[in-house]
């Protein structure tokens, strides 16, 4: 029994709990949208922040084991070798988890060559001795021997660790017969196969327990095994040994050498902001509150903006284009739609307005156009948060918008490109410290009205201010000269959309899917059975039972049946079914894209996808509805794909345009490496070139091989490429791709030297930087742990060369765009897909709109080597391909 006039103190055994929870939450549904699972970290911190509020501890420690080696498996090298690998989905969350407890000012605790329980045993040994009532949440059922009148046990249940079971000296006697102490008895004889102990042949709990009642315990047992009869008898006495080594084994230390006693443990204030940014980091929103509220505090934001939110005047549009006309400074602007419009076809129904101090508002009518079209086209500067959309539906209602001179998303970006805190509310809340009125959406009669249009765009114009006073010059500079100018030619792109066949990517579908059937029938053949092969269950019996290949890693559900594994499994096992699965999953993957770029076709026969400017960190274009950068490149099926894209009526053809080895040539100037900078002055081919180099040998006598290999080298290291992976890519003995690694370094040496430079660099400023400034913070370079740390240095490695590219292909693309609209011309870039530009052309403008792409291409940055541009033309995309 506990006595609430005592502190609590509550130790977790982080590792466990958060392994439990990776299972019990669909990997799938948690994922940010840089590609790092969360669902083990969300589903601890869901249980851990009900723990808090429902036990309310004083005092709480989390413990983490540090591998899976530790004292017990030196003294037994077979200790928990049956466990499978870890997923690869949950490796890394555990140092994010461990960084989330650290911000809400938890103690994290581990120590090498110990385990979490030990550590565990060892603080609640000391709390319960110092009066304290102790809570044990483990799901590792050694700490069953932890349990006594002064320490309770929470155990996660089946259902994960959403739901938590007490065990008391009670009930454990109640479960298993004995008091808590002789838990381990029982275990050593019956054996625990999570930890690969084994135990006497045919002995279960309940004869275990009938020995340990008869005997009195486990050393007088084993004293008089002779008495026992029977073949369990015989069991045990052949299996003394193992009993033994069960129970030292199992035998948790509650003696470890700890930094901390259970005193240091008080729960204190957290660390808000460290908190949020690393919630946001992991996209958790909802669960910011909860945290707030369990660590007794709300989350640190004004109820109240620091001055009074203004109301807006209503204005008909007439008074408000004088309004507009009669003062001077920035304007921000909010544009609201229709509601329930579609935002592919959205139009404004309300305007709002702001100056410092003056906020005005109008609802659309007809005669908006006439009245505002004069300002909204002028330079006059204006300020919107999100500026791509309603400068879109302005576009479509009738109205050209000139002067935007900020963007409040797009800043906000810029300086936080990893944090998904893009909108109003997310700036609000961070630069102003302030609430933005919101409506909440899941009430028919909201009880809190939203900010009006005109009251949303007097914050916009306060965190505009606020920004403007983070942002540093440099990425001042990227926003003004890169990120607005590339705006207004995405809201063109959009606006124009790019005209498809829905005759051939119907044909084409059609066709995939009797691929697929026929397919599917020869894979069935060769097992001589009809499965599902969309079905993991139905493919681990084939793969691994039937067929009896390899088992590749262990899942919830079994072993991994995902494409990249069977992959390699096909590589280093190859079989005709598992060769056959794959080509079916291929041919039904890109069906898929097809019926997806089909359903997006208008009703004017043109797909408008929507670019995302903020959907990378390194600054590169994303699209969506549809998703055009994931169609394949240069294959059989990516060219039948790009040949359903094709010119619109009233014009002539399509121009293609990309850049040459862009990301190489970047890296030969920012590296300064006279090798890589002679061989494309020289105009000599690149790999042949390095390959000479390289090998040894004259250019002409460079092989196939040999380029393949250098072309690998030479994109990998700008990716953090190893030894392993580089002899994993090509297929050769790693000591061959060591040796290839030391030959290329020492003819390019200064490539080296740039790469290790920049990340050290990196390391010291927080931040890698592209030539024309734009920043990405990379917080990890310092960080205690390994695997975040590592990380860290292979994405800081190709950041500011990836970066660049980014940057030099948005400077090309609204430079085109400008160049095509200034000289009259009615051609107009309509993609902008990874390093290429599509560009529809109208009749008789070939030369003047060939001649623009190429010098604006060529143009875009001034480096040490020349932007090499290759053009095509054709009439649909495949065909204007080079």
């Amino acid at each position: 029994m506990t006595d609430s006039s005592k502190p609590t103190l509550l130790v977790v055994d982080g590792h466990s709990l958060a392994f439990r929870a990776f299972f019990a939450l669909p990997v799938e549904n948690f994922t940010t949208k840089d590609g790092q699972h969360t669902n083990g970290i969300y589903g601890f911190l869901s249980m851990f922040v009900n723990l808090l509020k429902a036990e309310k501890p004083t005092h709480v420690a989390v413990a983490f084991d540090t591998s899976r080696q530790s004292f017990r498996t030196r003294e037994y090298a077979e200790y928990k070798a049956n466990r499978a690998e870890t997923p690869k989905e949950f490796q890394g969350q555990i140092p994010l988890l461990q960084d989330c407890l650290r911000a809400m000012n938890i103690t994290v605790l581990q120590k090498e060559d110990i385990e979490a329980d030990d550590i565990l045993a060892t603080l609640a040994t000391r709390g319960a001795d110092a009066g304290y009532n102790v809570l044990v949440c483990s799901g590792d059922r050694d700490t069953i021997q932890l349990v006594d009148e002064r320490t309770t046990l929470l155990y996660p249940s089946v259902q994960g660790v959403s739901q938590l079971k007490r065990y008391d000296p009670e009930t454990v006697r109640e479960r298993y017969g004995v008091p808590p102490e002789q838990y381990p008895d029982i275990a050593a004889l019956v054996g625990e196969t999570s930890d690969n102990l084994p135990g006497v042949p045919k002995v279960g709990e309940k004869t275990a327990v009938k020995w340990l009642t008869q005997f009195g315990s486990l050393d007088e047992l084993l004293e008089n095994a002779d008495r026992v009869t029977g073949v369990v008898g015989n069991n045990l006495r052949e299996h003394l040994d193992d009993v033994k080594r069960n129970r030292a084994l199992n035998r948790l230390l509650r003696d470890v050498e700890l930094p901390v006693a259970p005193d240091d443990l008080a729960v204190t204030a957290i660390d808000a902001q460290e908190v949020r940014d690393i919630f946001a980091r992991l996209e958790f929103r909802t669960l910011l509150p909860r945290v707030f509220e369990a660590l007794g505090g709300e989350e640190p934001v004004a109820s109240a903006p620091t001055v009074a939110v203004p109301g807006a005047a209503e204005l008909e549009p007439g008074a408000l284009a004088a309004w507009l006309a009669s003062g001077s400074g920035e304007v921000a602007i909010t544009v609201v739609p229709v509601a329930g419009t579609p935002s592919s076809a959205s139009i404004p129904a309300r305007l709002g307005f702001a100056r410092e101090s003056d906020v005005v508002e109008t609802s659309w009518t007809d005669e908006s156009v006439a009245h505002l079209a004069p300002w909204f086209s002028s330079d006059s500067p204006k300020v919107f948060a999100d500026a791509k959309p309603q400068v879109k539906m302005l576009r479509r209602a009738g109205l050209a918008v000139g002067g935007v001179t900020f963007d409040t998303a797009l800043a906000g970006w810029l300086l936080r490109p990893s944090f998904p805190d893009k909108t109003l509310a997310d700036l609000v809340d961070r630069y102003l410290g302030e609430r933005l009125p919101e409506a909440d959406p899941t009430q028919l009669i909201p009880e809190t009205e939203g900010a009006t249009p005109g009251q949303l765009s007097w914050f916009t114009l306060r965190v505009a201010t606020a920004l403007r006073a983070e942002l540093p010059d440099a990425l001042a500079g990227v926003l003004r000269d890169i990120e607005l100018p590339t705006l207004d030619a995405l809201v063109d792109m959009e606006l124009d959309g790019v005209a498809v066949s829905h005759d051939t990517l119907a044909g084409f579908s059609a066709e995939l899917g009797a691929r697929a059937d026929a397919i599917a029938t020869d894979a069935f053949a060769t097992i001589g059975r009809e499965v599902n092969l969309g079905s993991p269950k139905q493919l681990q019996e084939v793969l691994f039972e039937e067929l009896g290949l390899p088992k590749t890693r262990k899942t919830k559900t079994g072993y991994s049946t995902d494409a990249a594994v069977l992959a390699d499994l096909q590589e280093t096992n190859p079989h005709p079914f598992l060769g056959l699965l794959l080509q079916h999953r291929e041919a039904t993957k890109l069906r898929q894209i097809i019926e997806s770029l089909d359903a997006a076709i208008g009703a004017d026969g043109r797909i408008h996808t929507t670019y995302v400017q903020t959907g990378s960190q390194t600054g590169r274009l994303s699209s969506t509805d549809p998703n055009l950068q994931n169609i394949p490149i240069r294959t059989d099926d990516s060219r039948r794909i790009r040949s359903a894209f094709v010119v619109g009526d009233g014009y002539e053809t399509l121009l293609t345009a990309d850049y040459s080895q862009i990301e190489m040539r970047i890296m030969a100037h920012l590296s300064e490496d006279p090798g890589l900078i002679e061989a494309f002055n020289s105009g000599e081919d690149l790999h042949r070139f390095v390959g000479a180099r390289v090998f040894g040998v004259d250019p002409a006598d460079v092989t196939p091989q040999m380029r393949t290999k250098v072309k690998a080298m030479s994109y990998g290291l700008v990716y953090g490429l190893s030894a392993f992976g580089l002899s994993k890519q090509l297929r050769i003995e790693q000591a061959e791709a060591k040796q290839l690694m030391m030959e290329y370094f020492a003819r390019f040496g200064a490539v080296r030297d740039y790469l290790r430079a920049s990340v050290e660099k990196a390391r010291i400023d927080g931040y890698t930087e592209t030539i024309f400034g734009r920043r990405r913070p990379f917080p990890d370079l310092t960080s205690p742990n390994r695997v975040l740390r590592e990380n860290a240095e292979r994405a800081a490695l190709n950041a500011p060369i990836q970066g660049s590219a980014a940057d030099i292909m948005k400077i090309a693309l609204f430079r085109i765009h400008q160049d095509l609209r200034d000289s009259d011309l009615r051609s107009r870039v309509l993609l902008q897909i990874h390093d290429e530009l599509v560009v529809e052309v109208a009749p008789g403008e070939w030369e003047q709109a060939e001649t623009i792409v190429r010098a604006r291409m060529a143009d875009a940055a001034t480096l040490s080597v020349p932007l090499d541009v290759e053009v095509g033309r054709g009439g649909d995309w495949n065909q204007a391909g080079h």
